[in-house]
This record gives C-alpha cells, structure tokens and sequence, in this order.
C-alpha cells in the first residue's frame, strides 16, 4: 500500500498482512492464550524487552496487533493499544497518566461511566478533578494548577453533542510543561476527525461503536507516542488486565473495512433526521453540529470532516415525554449504545446518565427531556416515518 492512499483504502488494508503460511486473505483469530519460545534464552530476551515476538495474550497477541497498526494509521499517531472495552481505554489512559497529589481537568459533559470514574474513584486515590465548560477556551486557562497532569475531554461530548476547540486545546496545555491531553473520539470516528493533527496527545475510543458498527463487540482503543502506549500496556493494561480477546479484534478489524461507507450514509440519513426533528412541533430543541444554526458549526466544519450520526434533541413536556417516546418508536431500537447499523435511541436522563447527580446533569445541558439518537444506515424515509409516529402521539 502506498503511504499516501487515502483514508478509505487504508481502512482497507493498513496493518493487515496476508498469512505467509497459508495464503489466507484476512488476519488470522490467533485463539492462543500464550506464545512457545525457542529456547530459553529467546524466552529471556523477550521477557527483558531485547526481542521482540509474543509471551502472553495479555501482553500482546497477533490479531491484536494488526487491529493495532491499523488504528495507529488511521488516527495519525506512532502506536495503538487495543483493550477490552471503551472504560478500559479511559481508565487505562487516565491511571498511567496521574497519581497520588495530582490534577486532572475533565469536560462538565462526559459519558455517564466516565463522569463516575472521575467523580467517585480518583478522588479514592488523592486525585483531584474539576469539571469545566471546555466550550469557553479561557475557562480552561483559569482552571490549570501547578499540579494539573491531565486535560480529558470529548467532542462532540456525549449527549448534548456540544464541541470543543481541539487546536485552541492543545495550544493552551503546550504552554505548560507536563500536561497530557486526552481526547475521546469516539463519535465521530478516525474517519470524520483527527485529534492528533490538531495537537492532542492521546485519543480514545469505544470501539464498541463506530469503529465495530454492527452491536456485536465491546472494545477500546488507546492511540498516542509510542513511549506512553508502552507504559500503558505493560502498566494498566497488563497489571489490571482489561485486554481485548483475539476475536474481539478481528470484529474490529472487519468493522473497519467498511467504516466510510457506513459513515457517509449514516451522515447523509443525519442530517435529514435533524431537519426533520427540527421542525416537529413536540421538539423544542434539536442538537446537532450539522445544522447551520447550531452555535458551534463553524467550529465542526473548521475540525471535522463530517457532522457524524449522533442527534440530541429535547422534548417540550420533560421526562414523561421522553418515556413515552421510548415506548412508541417501532423501527428505533431502544438501546443505549450508538455508532450501530441500526438506529439506536435512549434517554439519558433514566438511562446513561441516571448515575450523574441531576444538578451536576442538568448543568451540563442533560435535561429531562433529551434524547439521545444515533442514526443507522436503513432507509432514512424509514427512520423519519418511524419517528413521525412516534412523536406525533405526543401533540
């Protein structure tokens, strides 16, 4: 493959060799729990790092290193770590970075079990985090200390899909010295945008989205320097062993060959779901980076290239009509996940950030009445008639 091909033929191809011994076109499931040495002096060089090749699957293991490569790639950075679960790569992340005394700054909008990692568990552990409205720049400023290790954040955040200024973001922490920035990037995919060539250090996702596509795994991808992703994977990773299975990464590997064409029909069916939502007489508010009045637009076009599949909107008549939609929408499943073929659509306030205290929720712009959807790629007249009945009930 050429260095310069472009996005879709390396989602294609990047990382991924054929099997030398048998010909076999795809990356082989190597369903192996270790690795056999040659000796016991090729054991000991492994085991010391002076040789490379395979130990021990929570260490490493073939298909996961080809899901590896292809990630690094795509996101543009110099290693990948691929992990069980989208909160492994968070935690992951976060516990090699920070320790006792030290001090993180984190987005006021998360999602829910990343809020509560921060929130309830670091404190455990003498660290300290302060939740801030990352769509003003300047309040990012004023709340670095001189122990802040770690600036988190997510855009577009989970749900309200509100953005922040990722170049403005890494600017700021470059003129400090030992702050880490992490950004989740899980809505929009490696596909729609790039954190790391916008300045960003490390870049998360839930693979279990986007990046699988089909509901059918859960996993987490740490992208970042290849000396802080070797740190993280014989530290948190290997220590508290929240590892990705052989098969899990071959489903990752799969799913990203057809992460383009999945994204642009999920783009296309967006933004005709939100023109639709905009104008329904029981939507009060849509939230969607796509539409041109959104406040942040400008900033989404400026940073990604696309407005992803994730559509926030808010009910006029609060939670019960949040209820109520969930229990008349046929064709939208009722699930709390997104990224999906399918279109997927829940209520954050009962559902994934019920464990948000409500004050701390509705200060981040998660009110009662919001719903959260992530729109697939069936037909979109489908999608819209589905949700016209649903929501004309509530007239």
């Amino acid at each position: 493959m050429k260095k310069d091909a472009k996005f879709a033929t390396r989602a294609v191809h990047a990382g991924e060799s054929h099997c030398k011994e048998t010909g076999a076109l795809r990356v082989p499931i190597y369903q192996s729990s270790t690795f056999v040495f040659e000796s016991a002096e090729q054991g000991a060089r492994r085991f010391a790092g002076e040789e490379p090749g395979y130990i021990y699957t929570r260490l490493g293991n073939p298909t996961q290193t080809a899901l590896e490569k292809k990630m690094a790639d795509l996101e543009g950075g110099e290693a990948a770590i691929a992990v069980a679960s989208g909160m492994a790569a968070v935690s992951g992340v976060v516990l090699a970075l920070l320790q006792a005394g030290d001090h993180m700054i984190a987005s006021d909008t998360l999602y829910g079990c990343t809020h509560a990692l921060f929130a309830e568990m670091l404190p455990k552990w003498n660290i300290e985090v302060d939740f801030i409205d990352m769509t003003e720049i300047s309040n990012i400023k004023a709340a670095i200390k001189p122990n802040t290790k770690v600036i988190y954040t997510e855009t577009p955040a989970n749900p309200t899909l509100t953005l922040v200024d990722l170049e403005s973001l890494a600017n700021i922490a470059k003129e400090h010295q030992n702050i880490t920035t992490v950004v989740d990037n899980t809505f929009m995919s490696p596909y729609l945008q790039n954190p790391i060539a916008l300045g960003i250090d490390v870049v998360i996702h839930s693979a279990t989205k986007y990046i699988g596509g089909h509901g059918d795994t859960i996993a987490g991808i740490i992208v970042g320097p290849q000396e802080l992703i070797d740190i993280i994977r014989m530290t948190t990773i290997k220590d508290i062993g929240g590892i990705i299975a052989p098969f899990d990464a071959f489903l990752l590997l799969r799913g990203l060959k057809t992460l383009t064409v999945r994204i642009d029909r999920i783009n296309e069916n967006a933004m005709q779901v939100a023109k639709f939502l905009k104008n329904h007489p029981a939507v009060d508010k849509v939230y969607y980076p796509g539409l041109p009045d959104h406040p942040q637009h400008e900033l989404a076009k400026k940073q990604q290239r696309g407005f992803g599949g994730v559509i926030a909107f808010e009910l006029k008549d609060g939670l019960d009509a949040g209820r109520q939609l969930m229990n008349t929408v046929n064709l939208c499943i009722l699930a709390v996940s997104l990224g999906d073929v399918d279109t997927l659509i829940q209520h954050p306030a009962s559902m994934t950030h019920s464990v948000v205290p409500q004050e701390e929720r509705e200060a981040a712009g998660i009110t009662d009445g919001l719903v959260r959807l992530s729109v697939g790629i069936e037909h979109v007249e489908d999608i819209i008639a589905d949700l016209q009945q649903a929501l004309d009930q509530l007239v």
